[in-house]
């Protein structure tokens, strides 16, 4: 499998990543874009991105991740995968984010004192637009 497959940086500046189709784990150990270098670890159950070195992205089970894109006031993502998925994402320490389901307003939830912020998003039928935002 090529590295393409697994991870993909797109003009635009997002990121594609994961593919929870595999039935064996796989990663790309180094990726460099935009003067970042990522890791990507993938398969069924699990889908992990790291950007120099530090964690962003976690999903259980594995998901397929379209025009990943981070910034100051927040990220956003297309999400799809088999099964409903639990994600992690790094954001800032102890701060307040909007949560965005597929346009509409999922609530209001704070990061934890080491920036990380769970939400649960309902997949299977189709992918899921995510926007967090401050």
């Amino acid at each position: 499998m090529e590295s393409k497959d697994l991870i993909h940086g797109n003009e635009n500046g997002t990121l594609d990543f994961g593919n929870n189709e595999l039935t064996v784990k796989a990663k790309v150990p180094e990726y460099e874009f935009r003067g970042d270098i990522y890791k990507v670890k993938t398969f069924c159950e699990i889908t992990k991105l790291e950007r120099n070195g530090m964690f962003v992205y976690e999903s259980v089970p594995g998901t397929c991740v379209k025009e990943f894109l981070t910034g100051e006031d927040g990220l956003s993502f297309v999400v799809d995968g088999k099964e409903d998925a639990q994600i992690t994402l790094e954001l800032e320490d102890d701060t307040e984010y909007r949560i965005f389901i597929d346009g509409a307003n999922a609530g209001r939830m704070k990061t934890n004192l080491s920036g990380k912020l769970t939400i649960s998003v309902e997949l299977g039928s189709k992918p899921v637009d995510v926007r967090i935002a401050k």
